[in-house]
């Protein structure tokens, strides 16, 4: 019997590759990073570590939620959409502005693990809401890394010249099961943060690259950490 080789499509291929994008509206980022912003204050109000965010902000428990809206307003205001020719201060102020919420969210798993490991006699009740506030922001900062860094990010993604996607989503490795010209948008990527930040691995979008699977990995991590130290000690309390 003769061997058979299907060669794919042009649609294939073009579907694989990530078909450019309209421009992108930066309100649903911009929401997501308000609703990180609420759950980092309420966590400062509703749990007192021992050596808590005070002391790292010389502003105090504002210092972050100053910061974020510094940055958030004017990319609002000034770049309320991506696409290829946005200018070069609206990409790098959009990067800082996920870093900030990166590094609050990190300083408050590490304030919170350092506590748990120098016997902290925080109620059950207290450390399961705490784990669920750091566990949806985390879920929340990862999904912004990950639509601003896919494929050079929402401006780079707009132009037919894009480079190789850094996720297969669904839809691209099966064009047939959505409308031509598909691309994700950013819902797409807070899916692909929540499945790994639940699962501790990939589902159904897979990272191509190495800084993508860097990133899961980190995610996973975060997310096990905050799941069985925290919250099983939280659980063990309550039992």
């Amino acid at each position: 019997m003769g061997r058979f080789r299907i060669q794919p499509t042009t649609h294939d291929r073009e579907a694989a590759s990530g078909a450019p994008t309209h421009s992108e509206p930066r309100w649903p980022a911009s929401l997501a990073v308000l609703a990180a912003l609420a759950l980092y204050i309420t966590l400062d109000v509703r749990f007192e570590l021992p050596f808590g965010p005070r002391s790292f902000w010389p502003l105090g428990r504002w210092s972050i939620p100053i910061v974020e809206m510094a940055l958030l307003l004017p990319l609002a205001l000034g770049a309320p959409r991506r696409h290829r020719d946005e200018p070069k201060w609206a990409r790098i102020a959009a990067v800082a502005l996920i870093a900030v919420v990166t590094l609050s969210n990190v300083i408050s798993l590490g304030l919170l693990v350092d506590s748990l490991l120098h016997g902290s006699k925080t109620g059950g009740t207290r450390l399961f809401f705490v784990a669920i506030n750091i566990w949806l922001t985390n879920v929340i900062v990862f999904a912004l890394w990950y639509w601003e860094l896919d494929r050079g990010g929402p401006g780079e993604r707009s132009s037919p010249q894009h480079r190789e996607p850094d996720f297969l989503f669904p839809q691209m490795s099966t064009p047939g099961c959505a409308p031509q010209g598909w691309w994700p948008h950013f819902v797409d990527y807070l899916y692909v943060s929540f499945t790994n930040a639940t699962a501790f691995s990939p589902t159904d979008t897979m990272p191509l690259t190495r800084w993508a699977k860097l990133l899961m990995l980190v995610q996973s991590l975060a997310s096990l950490l905050t799941v069985a130290m925290v919250a099983a000690r939280a659980v063990n309390i309550l039992s």
